[in-house]
């Protein structure tokens, strides 16, 4: 059986090295911990990385007390990723 990764819908986190345009473009973020669904790639840079061509997927999510973690992979047609506490989180995220 084969499954599509998660998109990264928006991403409201501008100073993130891979935020252009609130687009998420690196291939793959791996959200959270076991309790908090935290942007785990955020990484903040002068410099702008990824690929322009690329839209984000999700490629891991360890949030399992998220109702769209499946064995650790996102089941959400498409996250958004945003601030909470000044954190990148997963605003998608539904316990």
């Amino acid at each position: 059986m084969s499954i599509s990764m998660s998109k990264v819908s928006s991403c409201e986190v501008s100073e993130c090295v891979y935020n252009r345009d609130k687009k998420c473009h690196t291939l793959a973020i791996t959200v959270g911990n076991t309790t908090s669904p935290s942007c785990d790639t955020y990484m903040k840079h002068e410099k702008k990385g990824g690929d322009s061509d690329t839209i984000g997927g999700v490629g891991a999510c360890k949030t399992e007390i998220c109702q769209f973690n499946k064995n650790f992979e996102c089941r959400a047609e498409s996250i958004i990723v945003g601030k909470q506490n000044n954190n990148p989180e997963c605003k998608t995220f539904k316990k």
